[in-house]
């Protein structure tokens, strides 16, 4: 106390002598009092520069979505603690290995490891009913277990609910206790209600929690079911056929991933009939897809081969992404996984490869691909064929925006509960003929051209706690389609 004092008196002797020599120096020292100082006020950090620029970049089409119909997969989630539900089920940590499909608690216990240690996430099927039975018994029981709404679809309807100008149909397996937590808004046909819910289990882990000798390097989570509903895709043809009296301005599927573990003679059978029922919607509406974790390469490329040419747009994650270029031996295919944040010049050569081959970025293809929404921990880019797409630069914000909202349980971003891990430079091609671009946080979309392809990339404001992991590329991916806006194409003649 007596030093504030002391320093306080000398001060004012000091400008109490100055006045005598110069009148006009208190009125100096006053002004240089208040002005701002290095030591006393910090410039904004990079997080808050981008969130506060995305709030200008984030603006609605000039033209809107007003009914939106969403299909098929649909579920409720039982979200529990991997570690803490394992150990419940007396099951030992070890090692790691991958399963495609899941036969006893061994399989999960392995699986489980196998994608914790990536900080990977990953779905599989369980074929065992009466054993899957006793786990779900189990997570239900299990201390701070929760209930959400789950399935892409359902998630996506969810989503889209929020939006109080939209209109929203629902079509999948709802059994009584996830019509109970749908939103009013989504209109669920009668056809689509049935008695029993199908419940899938996420096993969540944190970033840094360690089972055995294994460590997540950052927080995921791992999904496994019996839903022989969702698998079979029963609700698909009742799906379609609700559209001619619904009328929507655009579509989105999914749930395709879950047939991967009904077998190949049934996923044949059935993605045939699916091409029958896709291609059964109207032309002039847009069809989205959302892809999920696949294990069977076969599989993913009869769906890259047969159902992506005849949708509109997709949506997917790294692990997707480059299983697909896996799967139809496409560019960096030699990876065995990413190895941390995916080099942005390799997902940029898969994303041209998928529009080039199975799209429409040649005018003369018939193929109707013309958007991909690809979305990573770090980063999301939207890559668009030119001239079909509007409004890019504000959906791939918005899809970044709500991946930092939905994850750390917020309604608007907390600058001091996230952290930017997007890199600051990168290259539009991981080939020699490259351009090196940089992420500018005041004006945060990055945007580069190759061919009639335009990549726009958003970087990522990561939770550093996030609350919850699951639905958040299906939260991106609708936040991203409510914000996008189709152009309308010239037949023909």
């Amino acid at each position: 106390m007596w030093r504030k004092a002391a320093g306080a008196a000398l001060l004012a002797l000091a400008v109490g002598y100055f006045y005598h020599t110069n009148p006009e120096l208190p009125q100096q020292v006053l002004q240089y009092l208040s002005l701002p100082h290095p030591s006393t006020q910090s410039d904004p950090t990079l997080e808050q520069v981008i969130s506060t620029a995305w709030e200008t970049l984030i603006t609605a089409p000039a033209s809107q979505w007003g009914r939106v119909a969403v299909g098929v997969n649909a579920c409720v989630d039982v979200v529990v603690s991997g570690i803490g539900l394992l150990q419940a089920l007396a099951v030992d940590p070890g090692l790691g290995r991958d399963h495609e499909v899941l036969h006893s608690k061994e399989d999960l216990k392995e699986a489980f490891i196998h994608y914790m240690e990536r900080g990977s996430a990953a779905e599989r099927f369980f074929t065992d009913k009466e054993v899957f039975q006793r786990i779900a018994r189990a997570a239900a029981e299990y201390p701070g277990a929760q209930l959400y709404v789950g399935g892409n679809a359902a998630l996506i309807g969810q989503k889209l609910a929020t939006y109080p100008q939209l209109m929203v149909l629902l079509c999948g397996p709802v059994g009584p206790k996830l019509h109970e937590m749908l939103d009013e808004q989504i209109i669920v046909p009668p056809e689509s209600l049935q008695e029993t819910d199908e419940y899938h289990l996420i096993l969540e882990y944190k970033a840094g929690e360690q089972w055995g000798a294994t460590r997540a390097p950052q927080a995921n989570r791992f999904i496994f079911s019996h839903d022989v509903s969702n698998g079979e895709m029963r609700a698909l043809e009742m799906f379609v056929a609700s559209l001619d009296e619904f009328q929507p301005d655009l579509v989105v599927l999914s749930g395709l991933h879950m047939m991967e573990g009904q077998g190949r003679q049934m996923w044949e059978q059935r993605l045939k009939e699916a091409v029958a029922a896709i291609s059964d919607v109207r032309n002039a509406v847009p069809v989205h897809l959302e892809l999920a974790s696949m294990t069977d390469k076969d599989y993913m490329n009869s769906i890259m081969q047969e159902v992506m040419p005849i949708v509109t747009s997709i949506g997917l994650n790294e692990q997707e992404l480059l299983f697909l270029s896996q799967a139809g031996t496409g560019p960096h295919a030699e990876l065995a996984s990413w190895g941390g944040i995916p080099d942005v010049g390799r997902v940029s050569d898969i994303l041209l490869w998928v529009l080039e081959q199975h799209g429409r970025s040649d005018p003369e293809s018939e193929a109707d691909l013309t958007r991909i929404h690809f979305h990573t921990l770090a980063y999301h880019v939207l890559a668009t064929v030119d001239g079909h797409w509007a409004n890019q630069v504000a959906a791939v914000a918005a899809g970044a925006r709500v991946a930092s909202i939905q994850a750390c349980g917020l309604q608007s971003i907390d600058a001091s509960k996230v952290v930017l891990r997007a890199p600051l430079e990168f290259h539009s091609s991981h080939g020699e003929l490259r351009e090196k671009l940089s992420l500018n946080p005041t004006e945060p979309v990055t945007v580069w051209h190759r061919g009639n392809v335009t990549f726009h990339l958003a970087p990522v404001l990561v939770c550093k706690q996030p609350l919850r992991t699951v639905g958040l590329g299906d939260a991106i991916s609708a936040e991203g389609l409510v914000y996008s806006e189709i152009r309308p194409q010239l037949p023909f003649l």
